[in-house]
């Protein structure tokens, strides 16, 4: 019985071979696209859970209290680890402190003075690290032991790392780095690789002591009154320990210590779990290289969903349509003696033949498109596409299809009447299909505007964020970090003015960052001469005299500050003085600011207009430019975009002829700016994707009503003909109920649309406005696709001779 079920399964699918390839062409790429969204999600989620204890270790953070709002920083004062030792002995805690950046150079030992040291720049994964992490995070040790990261000097890498220094990781042990120039180090050990759905990409782990005795080079201040997002601090707590309990605790640890060091108690620090340290944006900076909003991920989880009921739609739409053409053979079946529930497993055993070659051609087009992952997700590059989660995905999705896209026309299938089948009497309207296969119809297109919507909302605010006015030109600025080191910092006049020779060279700045970065470094400030504390922190930027020129920054009121290699002046802008209550830009100038307590008072000289800071997601802060050498470590170099390739490589040589001691990473400020937002870019790129994918779902089953209903009205078609009906008023009959209900689905889909994008857009502080254009234009792309799907079959039919029709059964 099973074996002539899928006989007739297969011969149905062969026979109505249009049919066929519109439902298995829908299916696959919806099955397709969902299994990849799904690898991507699984991915994402699994994040950090590859620790054994990973629910009893906690991230202790720290909440900011201001006037202007509440802050989170991944950071916690240094001098905290030690205080929660004292104060909880019971538990674990570990700190560690992150280099960004970082240079680590492998001494050449073949006597050719340094010549041929090995250079590498690790953007992150440097760590300066206490033992303790590695008894709350556990890491299996090739070689060595945690005892060592006790000591000074010393250095752990992870086997990835090892073997790119040394060639073999077996033969790292007990060789000598350097790092930044700076220090030297030993190689203590190796331990495994970090998992790549790990936030902590251990490479390159300094013993935590060495920062200690090398705390001014790092910046890296024991003061309670500090606080860096580089420092933080872990703790695992005991399985029987009510976390909502210990964050009481450290309510009151908080203000002990704030008490003891005549602190403002304006700093709460809270338990983040390492299960939210990936998807928690409030915090934002971890030690990993992306964290990602759990929006973002239940984003594309509906998307998904949506893609996979358009693809079920499909197939009832054109299964029902040609039920109507299978009557005689179930009444014959029905008439022979087969039950309702056999004729309900015929049809379901024809859905699972068609879903299971739809499933196969979609892990094929997955695996093909695998690669290409990467673009729209932060993924490895070599992801794998077969793990238990997927084939299990796969079972699900196969099951849930069979159910969507089988249940209904097995139901309507198995109720027709013997007598009525025979007789030819079952027609689209007496089962009742029209109706339902309306209202799919709405539900498909209502989708598919959905995601239109989002390409288009999408789309333009990225264009918007790319296109913004930053306030400063970040066109043909070369971007090339160095180091703070003495040595550096005593040849960076001649390799300004070396450059400054160069006719394609138009200014050159040092400084510690360009205007707009992720740079959040803030202190309090003093204005005026008033002891009185602002209330606000100051954002500080360091750069020599030329900061200014090089940049393009346009003053409001005053003018740049002098030469210096100390804060002698200082430049503010708008938003620092708007703070202070000063409403002109004028009325600023001249009066003195300092910076911390300690600081000494500057006048200000300059007042420039607002620049973005940070990404378009944040507002302007208040900002302090001012001239500090030791901090000046970055080059910036304003160029001709004339032969753009020659000039950055004549700077090439130039920089690595002045600062042997150091790889050269020159990038361009427009290309790091573009990277803020990078997540943002790939959502929109996956809405265009999927919008796409709707598209083409929504025309193919489109495509296939129309395909049947020119079928069933063939005899229709040309009586109308025959009576003066002309090609356009054919394409009318065939089009206008489609349009109507297109109409509709947009009605459905346009206060969704507008409730979800609205939302999205909340995550930028300076957005585009949901203007009517967006939904116009959307409603009439869905028009103008369903007016050439629709048609170009219409128009077929309508060109056929109408003798032809008329004599057709």
């Amino acid at each position: 019985m099973l074996k002539n079920y899928f006989k007739i399964a297969w011969r149905n699918v062969v026979r109505h071979k249009a049919h066929s390839i519109i439902n298995i062409s829908g299916l696959s790429v919806g099955v397709a696209a969902c299994l990849l969204i799904f690898v991507i999600l699984q991915f994402e989620r699994s994040f950090n859970t590859s620790y054994a204890n990973y629910k009893n270790i906690y991230h202790i953070i720290t909440k900011q209290v201001a006037d202007e709002g509440i802050f989170y920083n991944p950071g916690v004062s240094v001098p905290a680890i030690d205080a929660l030792r004292t104060d909880f002995p019971q538990y674990k805690f570990a700190a560690l402190n992150t280099s960004y950046g970082s240079q680590i150079t492998v001494p050449d030992n073949s006597g050719n003075n340094g010549t041929a040291d090995k250079k590498f720049t690790e953007g992150f994964g440097v760590f300066f690290i206490e033992p303790q992490f590695f008894d709350i995070f556990h890491s299996t040790w090739l070689e060595g032991d945690k005892k060592f990261l006790a000591e000074p000097n010393m250095v752990v890498l992870d086997k990835r790392t090892a073997t790119k220094y040394f060639g073999d990781w077996k033969k790292a042990t007990g060789k000598n780095l350097k790092m930044d120039n700076l220090l030297s180090l030993r190689v203590a050990g190796v331990v495994d690789n970090a998992p790549d759905n790990s936030d902590f990409p251990l490479r390159v782990m300094v013993s935590y002591i060495t920062l200690k005795q090398n705390a001014n080079t790092y910046g890296f201040r024991n003061d309670w009154h500090s606080l860096s997002s580089n420092h933080q601090i872990f703790t695992e707590l005991p399985a029987n320990v009510n976390p909502d309990n210990f964050t009481k605790q450290l309510v009151g640890f908080t203000n002990k210590q704030s008490d003891l060091n005549q602190q403002k108690q304006s700093r709460i620090h809270l338990l983040q779990p390492l299960s939210e340290l990936h998807f928690d944006t409030r915090v934002g900076n971890t030690v990993g290289d992306h964290i990602t909003s759990r929006a973002t991920l239940n984003t594309l989880t509906f998307i998904a969903v949506l893609i996979i009921i358009m693809a079920s739609i499909n197939f009832i739409n054109l299964s029902t349509a040609q039920s109507v053409g299978r009557s005689k053979e179930v009444g014959i079946r029905k008439v022979l003696g087969s039950t309702r529930k056999q004729l309900i497993a015929q049809v379901i055993g024809e859905t699972t033949l068609v879903i299971m070659v739809s499933v196969l051609l979609a892990v094929a087009i997955a695996k093909i498109a695998l690669p290409y992952l990467k673009n729209i997700a932060s993924v490895p590059d070599e992801i794998a596409l077969f793990s238990t989660g997927t084939v299990l995905f796969l079972i699900v999705i196969t099951i849930v299809v069979i159910l969507l896209s089988g249940i209904y026309p097995a139901l309507v299938v198995s109720g027709f009447k013997p007598v009525q089948a025979l007789k030819n009497k079952i027609t689209a309207a007496s089962i009742g299909g029209i109706p339902l296969r309306r209202a799919l119809v709405v539900a498909q297109f209502a989708i598919a505007q959905l995601l239109i919507i989002g390409t288009i909302v999408a789309v333009n605010q990225m264009n918007f964020v790319n296109e913004a006015d930053l306030g400063f030109n970040k066109n043909a600025v070369l971007i090339i970090p160095g180091s703070a080191d003495s040595l550096s910092l005593s040849k960076m006049q001649a390799f300004k003015q070396q450059l400054l020779l160069k006719p394609e060279v138009k200014s050159v700045s040092f400084a510690s960052d360009a205007p707009s970065s992720e740079n959040n470094w803030g202190q309090n400030f003093y204005y005026d001469h008033s002891e009185k504390d602002p209330q606000f922190n100051a954002f500080l930027k360091y750069g020599d005299a030329d900061y200014f020129k090089t940049f393009e920054l346009r003053f409001a009121a005053g003018k740049g500050y002098d030469p210096s290699d100390t804060i002698r002046q200082l430049v503010v802008n708008e938003t620092f003085i708007h703070k202070l209550g000063i409403k002109k830009a004028g009325d600023a100038i001249g009066k003195a600011v300092r910076m911390g307590a300690r600081g000494t008072w500057a006048p200000i000289t300059g007042v420039v207009e607002d620049f973005k800071t940070n990404s378009l997601r944040d507002a302007v802060k208040p900002i302090v430019i001012s001239p500090l050498k030791k901090f000046e470590s970055v080059a910036a170099v304003k160029i001709q975009t004339k032969n753009l390739t020659n000039t950055v490589a004549s700077i090439q040589k130039l920089w690595e002829s002045t600062y042997p001691e150091y790889a050269y990473n020159g990038y361009f400020l427009d290309e790091n700016i573009a990277q803020f937002y990078k997540q943002e870019n790939q959502l929109a790129l996956v809405y265009k994707i999927f919008a796409f994918i709707a598209i083409f779902i929504s025309c193919l089953g489109l495509y296939g009503l129309v395909s049947f209903m020119a079928v069933q009205r063939t005899k229709e078609v040309g009586v109308r003909k025959v009576l003066g009906a002309s090609v356009f008023n054919i394409v009318l009959l065939f089009s206008k109920e489609f349009m109507i209900l297109i109409a509709i689905a947009f009605v459905l889909a346009m206060p969704a649309a507008w409730y979800l994008m609205s939302g999205w857009l909340q995550n930028f502080a300076y957005r585009i406005n949901l203007t009517a254009g967006v939904f116009v234009l959307a409603i009439a792309s869905s028009l103008a696709i369903a007016c050439l799907t629709v048609g170009y079959k219409a128009i077929k039919a309508a060109l056929v001779n109408p003798v032809k029709s008329l004599r057709s059964e």
